[in-house]
């Protein structure tokens, strides 16, 4: 409400630096049926949606297991930490020149991008949740013969999974963020290729609908990710029954 007053009511923002709720529209309309950006809207979803999944899915795949190996063993710390610290500080865009470097202009080196982003995240908090077990759980389990992959299976994973999906819900957002980002280069489809195209054209409606697409991707995956983490925890006590 209070956005069409200030842009179709009493005018205070301009349309050139502000688009209108009549115009998003308009644009949300044109993509949908004529296209835009070299594909409709449906397209542009599905291309981020399956980059955001393949990156994410792979950091947090070697993000949670080597940060459980890394709380499981203080001689993996020893070996892996050194290089973390060094390579943490860089920022995850800075990964752009080499990813493109490395694998071009494709989806490849955009996924790469992303994984860098959603790796951090999840690898510390798997690390902090699995260090946050109880020592005495954990050696009750060794006491009853429970080694190996047993320990982590039954003891670690269960004891540091609220940790887990803290990480997750980090590197999500993390990922969603670095899309946008590594799209803007070189990208055909996505996301990321509207905003870009869009701000080539000065086109402020559609950049609009770029960015509420993006919000919409985003919240809906995170809210996917609840439900996950929900169901996994359900032996967890809500607030109401602490």
């Amino acid at each position: 409400m209070l956005w069409w007053l200030a842009t179709v009511k009493w005018g205070w923002i301009a349309p050139t630096r502000f688009p209108t709720p009549p115009e998003v529209l308009d644009a949300l309309r044109f993509i949908h049926q004529e296209g835009y950006s070299n594909g409709v809207l449906f397209k542009h979803v599905l291309h981020s949606l399956r980059l955001v999944a393949m990156g994410f899915a792979v950091a947090v795949i070697l993000g949670v297991s080597l940060g459980l190996w890394m709380g499981y063993s203080r001689r993996a710390e020893a070996f892996v930490n050194p290089a973390f610290l060094l390579l943490r500080p860089i920022p995850p865009l800075a990964w752009i020149p080499l990813a493109i470097v490395w694998l071009g202009l494709g989806d490849g080196a955009k996924i790469l991008v992303i994984l860098v982003a959603a790796f951090v995240p999840s690898l510390i908090n798997t690390f902090t949740g699995v260090r946050q077990i109880e020592p005495h759980l954990r050696e009750a389990a060794q006491m009853l013969g429970v080694r190996g992959w047993a320990l982590v299976r039954e003891v670690l994973i269960p004891g540091s999974l609220p940790m887990i999906f803290t990480g997750l819900r980090l590197s999500l957002q993390a990922s969603w963020t670095t899309l946008v980002a590594a799209e803007l280069i070189g990208a055909t489809y996505g996301l990321g290729s509207i905003l870009h195209q869009a701000a080539q054209d000065i086109f402020p409606a559609m950049i609009m609908v770029a960015m509420i697409w993006v919000g919409i991707c985003g919240a809906s995956t995170t809210a996917l990710l609840g439900l996950l983490e929900a169901r996994a925890l359900r032996w967890r006590p809500t607030r109401e029954n602490s």
